[in-house]
């Protein structure tokens, strides 16, 4: 039997929490998807990997033998593909350069023809995330480097350098009431639908709808969106309003929007992140200090 990594991955978070839920909340996946690709490993392996109990989940004797191999096959395999993927970008002298929205603002070009100027023949191909993936594409290795915005889900697990920090504000319709005032507290937008990003974005999601500032006042999702332009049609159309950074008025303008500044709530951070397996790379550490030299324009 073949079998996918990602059950590989699933079993082992299982395992490890010895729990559905616990796992499925770590994972950001529904509890029944989850528990559908653990039988459907059982089933390709014939095997009973756990034992089910309303105290959650214990592993068998084969679980447990499973188990102790399937970190060195993850490890091993994400080494392989991290590898065989960096030497096909360093081949055609590409780095690989994930972001999520507008990057570093107005830094991102100065970063970028900085970079080209200290690695001649070089290019920097900038490759954009949806809010579905804030990692950018670092996570799954699918770039070299990131540009990103803290806090995201896994970034322990990575190098990050903080470049800068900037306020959040609220992208509202210009129909919207509190359009017409100049600056908003925060406690008077938490009755309002919000554009939320998808779910699996876990911290992400929860990050820029300030769950942690709300002061245990629910959040009313009104749309849920992963790009810029359905975030603003959703925005646009009266859904709902939503929380993003000061750049996004400079950025992201759009006919029927306005954007305000928050008070109440605290400033959001870009940063630069790779693997801790490239801390030695020329490339990367050179991309890396030109983030850091950068002065965002502001």
């Amino acid at each position: 039997m073949d079998v996918d990594t990602r059950l590989l991955r699933y079993f082992a978070a299982v395992a490890e929490e010895g729990s559905v839920t616990r796992a499925a909340e770590r994972l950001f996946v529904s509890q029944p998807a989850l528990t559908k690709q653990i039988r459907q490993l059982e089933a390709g392996l014939g095997v009973t990997l756990f034992t089910r109990s309303r105290t959650g989940m214990a592993l068998t004797e084969p679980g447990r033998a499973l188990a102790k191999r399937v970190p060195a096959l993850l490890d091993g395999w994400e080494t392989a593909r991290r590898e065989t993927r960096s030497a096909a970008s360093r081949a055609a002298r590409v780095l690989r350069v994930g972001f999520i929205a507008s990057a570093a603002n107005e830094a991102t070009q100065p970063i970028v023809a900085e970079f080209a100027r200290r690695r001649p023949g070089w290019r920097a191909e900038m490759r954009q995330a949806s809010w579905s993936n804030p990692s950018a594409g670092l996570a799954d290795s699918d770039v070299d480097v990131a540009l990103v915005r803290l806090p995201f889900p896994g970034q322990d697990a990575l190098r990050v350098a903080v470049l800068f920090s900037e306020a959040r504000w609220v992208a509202l319709p210009d129909s919207h009431p509190l359009a017409a005032r100049d600056t908003i507290p925060f406690r008077d937008l938490w009755d309002e639908p919000f554009v939320a990003a998808p779910a699996e974005s876990g911290r992400w999601r929860e990050y820029w709808l300030a769950v942690d500032e709300r002061d245990g006042h629910p959040v009313r999702v009104g749309a849920v969106t992963e790009q810029p332009d359905d975030w603003l049609s959703a925005i646009a159309n009266g859904y709902g309003v939503a929380l993003a950074p000061e750049s996004a008025a400079r950025f992201y303008t759009r006919p029927g929007i306005v954007y305000r500044p928050v008070t109440g709530v605290s400033p959001t951070r870009v940063g630069v992140a790779w693997a801790p397996a490239d801390d030695a790379d020329p490339v990367v550490r050179e991309f890396v200090r030109c983030c850091r030299e950068a002065r965002p324009v502001t």
